[in-house]
């Protein structure tokens, strides 16, 4: 995915995220149908997304993010990108959460292409998924390690409005999730840092008055 699609995507407000799950299952069908079937995100386990500093945002999904997704004509790609191996549209793709996660299954036999990345995937060759969104609303919490001075920001999605795709991927990151990361992630410590100026600037004045006060 080239530097230029990924800023008009992030523009849109899409982001993207890598997951390390247990990787895809797949069988043979009589029918000719090569289904895999994994976890595109899991819920309720943080993974670092993003690290500055002293600073660390970590993410996690909630299990009701998903409730009221926009998921009309999901796709399947590849990195984010290029051809569609499957899509919610033609049945191809079926979407369901459970306790643990996203659930995605798809039908890879329809295209040459698609059979190509069944047997990549049966060899072991690809392994992980990713998904690609937009958030409607999350939450935050800060805490602060006093011996390391670590401070770590923990970002809950607990709404998705739209999921644009699905994709296998080659590597546990990529260019979309990585520049995806980097971009929420800078601007998450950046809000933080300026809180908490804020608040000392607050606290600067408060004793300064309390001195001339006295």
């Amino acid at each position: 995915m080239s530097l230029k699609t990924i800023e008009q995507k992030l523009n849109e407000g899409r982001q993207y995220r890598n997951i390390d799950v247990s990787g895809f299952t797949q069988a043979d069908n009589e029918d000719g149908r090569k289904i895999v079937a994994g976890y595109a995100t899991t819920f309720s386990q943080p993974y670092e997304l993003f690290r500055s500093g002293h600073y660390i945002v970590n993410e996690q999904v909630d299990p009701h993010a998903f409730d009221e997704t926009d998921m009309a004509d999901v796709i399947m790609q590849y990195d984010h990108e290029g051809r569609v191996f499957a899509r919610t549209g033609n049945g191809t793709l079926v979407l369901s959460t459970d306790d643990h996660g996203l659930l995605i299954e798809a039908d890879l036999g329809g295209t040459e292409i698609g059979r190509q990345l069944y047997e990549e995937i049966k060899g072991g060759y690809t392994n992980k998924m990713s998904f690609g969104f937009r958030v409607a609303e999350d939450k935050r919490e800060e805490t602060e390690d006093h011996e390391t001075g670590m401070i770590t920001i923990l970002r809950t999605i607990t709404k998705i409005g739209k999921l644009y795709d699905v994709s296998a991927v080659s590597l546990p990151a990529n260019a979309a999730t990585e520049i995806s990361a980097r971009s929420y992630g800078e601007g998450v410590i950046a809000e933080a840092m300026q809180e908490r100026q804020k608040c000392e600037d607050q606290r600067r004045r408060l004793r300064i008055k309390s001195k001339l006060e006295v």
